[in-house]
């Protein structure tokens, strides 16, 4: 597992960066970055993990995160064929242009719901999807007048809801950045072994209070809540390769087959054995 900050740098001749299915799909790639950044993917179901919102979608999903929002990737564990793009743009994108130009008022809005994550539903997706999937095709300017038209579009709908109540944005220093890493690395490292706040606190040079506050602060979930998390995923690819429901258990790192039991269903939302026999065969 590599969850960093994400370093992005837009494409030649523009001022955002298009990527279109980016293959991470075998990948938790729990990341942030300072850019805005929408994302339309075609997939029979995935998950939508945006800070801590956590839900499923089916068939397609149209989202618009704000800046240093964490998120998952979307395409993580589909095993169907499935289509993505993303379009990332600075966080001062049109910035100067919001306090001068009355014309984007309406965009200026959108981009601070952004902040809460936004997702939006029905016509507005497809019609919006159907205009992200031939973005990359345009001419640098014909590109950068269709993303004002999509923005628009966005801003006006009344298909859309926020993800979360309050803002979620954060600006995370370097040092923040890096200690983090050194966390990650070490709960790729040593899942399957005991991990406690303690040792982790240890491990960042802070109390164990600061690093709970901390943890929360980069994640906006508990050091349990992300560790099982991972566990769970780490489990799931397990499970597809026939191992028992008990052998699972343990090589994932937990200690309790009942336990294993309750959280594989808190995060999955069906039991191991269900998600077994719903993927074998």
């Amino acid at each position: 597992m590599k969850v960093r900050y994400e370093d992005i740098r837009p494409d030649a001749d523009s001022s955002f960066r298009i990527l279109i299915t980016p293959k991470l799909n075998d990948f938790f790639y729990w990341h942030f970055h300072p850019e805005y950044e929408i994302v339309y993917i075609e997939a029979p179901e995935g998950t939508r993990h945006v800070g801590d919102h956590i839900s499923r979608f089916r068939q397609s999903d149209l989202v618009l995160i704000g800046p240093n929002i964490p998120h998952l990737n979307f395409d993580y564990g589909i095993k169907a064929e499935y289509e993505q793009f993303v379009v990332q743009m600075r966080e001062d994108f049109l910035a100067n242009a919001f306090t001068s130009v009355p014309e984007l008022a309406g965009i200026h809005a959108l981009f601070e719901r952004a902040r809460h994550g936004v997702y939006f539903f029905g016509a507005t997706k497809e019609a919006v999807g159907r205009r992200l999937r031939r973005l990359h095709t345009l001419a640098p300017y014909e590109q950068f007048i269709e993303i004002l038209n999509i923005f628009q579009v966005l801003a006006t709908s009344p298909e859309q809801d926020l993800l979360h109540s309050s803002p979620v944005g954060q600006h995370y220093s370097l040092k923040e950045q890096q200690r983090l890493k050194r966390v990650y690395g070490f709960i790729e490292e040593n899942y399957q072994q005991p991990i406690g706040v303690a040792q982790m606190a240890q491990l960042t040079h802070l109390t164990k209070a600061a690093f709970c506050r901390y943890f929360k602060k980069m994640t906006l979930m508990t050091f349990t809540e992300f560790l099982n998390q991972y566990r769970i995923n780490q489990a799931k690819k397990l499970l597809l390769l026939d191992k028992t429901v008990t052998e699972v258990c343990f090589e994932a790192g937990f200690e309790s087959l009942s336990y294993f039991n309750r959280t594989f269903k808190k995060v999955a939302g069906e039991n191991p054995l269900h998600f077994k026999k719903r993927h074998s065969g």
